[in-house]
């Protein structure tokens, strides 16, 4: 059990770029101050859309590495490592797949949605009906706690739970099983396992649920106990029996609200986006070329901020006073447009100069990403081994 364990990923498509920063990149740095966190590069996930093209796909991953270290990814508080080097993952969809009902994948409402959005490819294959299952394994593989997510992306997670109280249900019962809790309780202590007695019986009867995170912690703690002890012994309080696989909770994180230069989604293959490491000049270039509200035709027509796409832009990059002199000086045509848009110039350059600077090592040495990538994948796949051997034990396929 590893409840304060974060996992999350991104697809390696294209550039990365502002939007993904302020969509997840500043939160990733802030959780991997407060958990244990693994981020992946999701390159199996990208071939679901990009099979066709994955040339795409190989020199992006490294371009998005370096955004990440870029950003402030920090690899000695985050595990950073790339899907398909860690195997496992394809493992465990594979076994996934072999309990999950072809219904919980074709209710998935993103499932319709981006067919439709992407009506230029076909993704009539299994791969794209799949990947919710192939996200599941992604995350069920750490045993992870949390899963930080926007609003649309909360369906997913409740799969995922979904899957493992099935997997839990079909394949976490075990034989002797009252006989194993008396054995590691007696490996907990005569002070442990009397703490756990009675801790078992608040959550019990009482349904104290303080007594459940005491037991947490209890467990955590336990040098004395293997894996599988702990998960038997979490198992008992619960009434689940053993828990194999965790179910995550879902951490919502906020809301992009930075969108495209003309007001879209910030999207590459809408040529709206700012990437994150973007030359100054082109920068000042496309702020200055954006568009604004159509009713300022002449320098002296007035404006409204709210039918502008610079104005989002002074939600995200502007202080109180600025917004309000935008306010004002666009409703009463005191200040143009070209004014209106350069503290946003301003804001933007600041915010990208160290990341500019961070990347510059790694440009300078691609090596130094290698051996980041390198390390982390072999941390993440230690972790994967020890689940998929207890995963293959319960599914009978343990033969040594």
């Amino acid at each position: 059990m590893h409840p304060e364990r974060v996992v999350s990923g991104m697809r390696p498509t294209g550039a990365m770029h502002l939007g993904h920063y302020h969509g997840a990149l500043k939160n990733w740095i802030k959780l991997q101050s407060e958990f244990p966190c693994l981020f992946f590069v999701a390159d199996w996930h990208a071939l679901t859309t990009h099979y066709e093209g994955p040339s795409v796909i190989q020199p992006s991953i490294w371009d998005m590495v370096i955004d990440w270290l870029a950003a402030g990814i920090d690899p000695s508080k985050a595990t950073i490592f790339i899907q398909s080097q860690v195997p496992e993952h394809a493992e465990l969809h594979l076994l996934l797949s072999m309990i999950t009902p072809l219904a919980w994948l074709e209710r998935m409402p993103t499932y319709k949605d981006q067919q439709a959005n992407l009506s230029d490819r076909d993704l009539s294959t299994y791969g794209f009906l799949g990947y919710p299952l192939l996200q599941a394994a992604d995350v069920l593989i750490y045993r992870a706690g949390k899963v930080p997510v926007g609003e649309d992306q909360v369906p997913h997670v409740e799969m995922i739970r979904e899957l493992a109280r099935r997997f839990n249900h079909l394949y976490g019962r075990e034989r002797d099983f009252a006989q194993k809790v008396q054995e590691a309780v007696k490996k907990l202590g005569g002070k442990q396992g009397k703490r756990y007695a009675e801790l078992h019986t608040q959550y019990q009867e009482q349904g104290n649920t303080q007594a459940l995170e005491d037991v947490k912690n209890m467990l955590d703690e336990a040098q004395s106990l293997s894996a599988q002890d702990k998960e038997r012994l979490f198992g008992n309080l619960t009434g689940s029996r053993r828990q194999i696989l965790v179910e995550p909770q879902s951490l919502l994180t906020e809301e992009s609200r930075l969108p495209g230069l003309d007001g879209r989604k910030m999207s590459k293959s809408y040529g709206n986006a700012i990437a994150l490491r973007e030359e100054k000049d082109s920068v000042i270039k496309k702020v200055r070329t954006m568009p604004t509200d159509p009713a300022r035709v002449r320098r002296t027509d007035p404006g409204e901020p709210e039918k502008c796409p610079v104005w989002q832009f002074h939600k995200v990059y502007s202080d109180a006073p600025t917004q309000e002199w935008v306010v004002k000086g666009c409703r009463s045509a005191g200040i143009g447009c070209l004014e209106c848009k350069q503290p946003v110039i301003d804001a933007i350059l600041k915010e990208q100069e160290p990341m500019r600077e961070r990347a510059q090592q790694y440009l300078d040495n691609p090596r130094l990403v290698r051996d980041i990538v390198d390390e982390g994948c072999g941390k993440a796949r230690k972790l994967a081994v020890e689940t998929m051997s207890e995963v293959r034990s319960e599914m009978g396929l343990h033969y040594s």
